[in-house]
């Protein structure tokens, strides 16, 4: 069953649901169009949201300015919609300030930390393949797109109420092993493998790639070990399981500083059992053909090249392998949707692997989504393992805990634990750089930009929700969403509440999209608000605690709402929400 449709009836705002119903009423427009093409106007001296009649001109064969005129005239005034009027074609809603502020105010202290949260995916199940780093390399800051993304994913989709399994497929299997195995018996250091494995054999795995560009016969021999540890060779297959030992314990102590786990971490190696019958299942459909030599789906009639499924040698590819999984992850979890988050490189393959599924009769091929993600570049050249010019994101992250030690020892040296602020803080950091830009966008990685605690990161959201914190530790009360809200007569007290209110709309656009970038961005303006709100007002009558007890109370209670959303958003990011910093 795909989740295609889940959300076309899925109505989070309650305000928009009202408005949406409204219309819908009177125009005959399905209530899911309304809603989603319900606007901010661009002045909201017009009104708080509009609606387009455009939808409507041929239906009642009138211009949409008078369908507008008309629509406004019919629809009567709500508890919070103040008052219905139009602008040229838009149909525009302005809303009751107080009563919108004790909505949200209300839901929020409702649900608390589910405020946002569904159970529209309820027995669904999504896969996710994210991270998927290859064996015997040191993760780079390369990696860091597909891990975030897939794990912010993953959580967008478990907070809407769908059973996610989180793949970690491991780059354990092809010839590269060959040309490891290689590497290790002429050049290995053991000092080094004895001090910090992974990194010798990445030197290893870089030093084989320069001397195969003068040396073919190293590019033979590596072919004919690979040939050997397909064969089950006792010595070849001890030396890759080591080379895996040694990289899932590089590759889980990051997992565990980052948080990100998974269900399952079957790698491509896992599959090869199976490859020989997906082949024959292929064969037996007539999708294959022999061409030079090698074995291939033919898919030049859909404009695509050919999906390789065998060697000339006979050995396998990964396009065998992902078809084997592929197949192997539906028989297994029977998911609604599987999404592979791998970069943009690899769009083809994708068009290619699901478009053979497609032909092999299997119906859940369009429950099949490639999530791609643009490249990381390094001052603008592209990173490459076999160059050996990547930043390694160990190093990354604790170059970024110990720059975010020294801005806390300078700026709040008596903080209590010190260094787990500046170990969350760094990771916030590191993390919230990728997810702070649309996934498709192409990222150079700059220093400054990722230590950059000023300005438009995940230490700026965090601080944004300690201070809050702050002041409610200040007020030194329990906030109970009980309060007189028609004392909020700030515009920025309005802002808030109706930016509170977009939440779990920015949730529903982030899994329709597969797009984390707009939490973040949304939690970017949440924040900018607050701080607005915040040092805005200065006069002892219009701090956020005055001595006004119930005007404090109202404002204390928008204040807890918005540092619940925070949390949320930055707990569905990957980041910690901290309260001191």
């Amino acid at each position: 069953m795909s989740i295609d449709n889940d959300f076309k009836d899925y109505f989070p705002n309650p305000i928009k649901t009202i408005i949406s119903s409204a219309v819908s009423s009177v125009s005959g427009i399905p209530q899911s169009d309304i809603y989603q093409n319900l606007q901010e106007p661009p002045d909201s001296a017009i009104g708080d949201y509009g609606w387009p009649c455009f939808s409507l001109a041929k239906i009642k064969r009138k211009a949409p300015p008078v369908i507008a005129a008309e629509t406004a005239g019919i629809i009567k005034p709500h508890s919070i919609i103040e008052k219905v009027s139009s602008v040229g074609p838009y149909l525009n809603f302005t809303l009751n300030q107080k009563a919108t502020i004790q909505t949200v105010c209300e839901n929020i202290f409702a649900q608390n930390e589910k405020y946002g949260s569904a159970n529209i995916g309820s027995g669904k199940t999504i896969v996710i393949d994210y991270s998927s780093p290859n064996i015997a390399k040191p993760m780079g800051i390369g990696h860091l797109r597909s891990t975030v993304i897939g794990a912010a994913l993953k959580r967008i989709y478990q907070y809407l109420g769908y059973k996610v399994v989180g793949i970690n497929h491991l780059g354990d299997w092809g010839t590269q092993f060959g040309k490891l195995v290689a590497a290790y018996r002429r050049w290995a250091d053991q000092k080094a493998m004895d001090d910090d494995p992974i990194k010798e054999l990445y030197r290893l795995y870089v030093k084989i790639h320069e001397e195969a560009e003068n040396d073919q016969s190293l590019e033979d021999e590596s072919r004919e070990i690979f040939k050997r540890l397909e064969e089950g060779d006792p010595e070849i297959t001890a030396l890759w399981r080591k080379f895996i030992a040694i990289s899932k314990l590089e590759f889980n102590r990051l997992y565990n500083l980052l948080g990100i786990t998974f269900e399952s971490e079957a790698g491509e190696s896992f599959y090869n059992d199976k490859l020989e019958h997906t082949v024959k299942f292929l064969e037996d459909k007539g999708l294959t053909k022999i061409s030079r030599e090698a074995l291939i789906v033919p898919l030049d009639e859909f404009k695509l090249e050919p999906l390789l499924l065998k060697k000339r040698d006979g050995s396998s590819l990964y396009g065998t392998r992902d078809l084997a999984a592929a197949i192997y992850r539906y028989e297994t979890y029977k998911f609604d949707l599987i999404l592979y988050v791998v970069g943009v490189a690899q769009t083809l393959h994708f068009k290619q692997l699901f478009k053979t599924l497609e032909l092999a009769g299997f119906e859940w091929a369009k429950d099949c989504r490639h999530v791609s993600f643009g490249w990381v570049t390094l001052g603008g050249e592209m990173m490459a393992t076999r160059r050996g010019n990547i930043f390694f994101l160990e190093d990354v992250i604790e170059q970024t805990i110990a720059r975010a030690r020294a801005i806390i020892s300078q700026g709040n040296p008596d903080l209590e634990n010190p260094d787990e602020v500046a170990r969350k803080v760094g990771v916030g950091a590191v993390v919230f750089s990728d997810l702070a830009v649309r996934r498709d966008t192409d990222v150079s990685f700059e220093w400054e930009r990722m230590l950059d605690f000023d300005g438009q990161t995940g230490p700026y959201l965090q601080y944004a929700h300690a201070r809050i914190c702050s002041l409610i530790r200040k007020y030194g009360k329990e906030p109970d969403g009980r309060a007189d809200y028609s004392m909020l007569k700030f515009p920025e007290e309005f802002s808030l509440a109706k930016k509170l209110l977009e939440y779990p709309d920015k949730i529903k656009s982030a899994a329709e999209l597969n797009e984390p970038y707009i939490i973040s961005a949304y939690l970017l303006d949440l924040a900018g608000l607050f701080s607005t709100y915040f040092q805005k007002y200065k006069s002892p009558a219009d701090k956020i605690i005055s001595d006004n007890s119930e005007l404090t109370k109202a404002r204390i209670n928008l204040a807890w709402c918005v540092r619940v959303v925070l949390k949320s958003g930055l707990d569905i990011l990957g980041i910690d929400a901290l309260e001191k910093m």
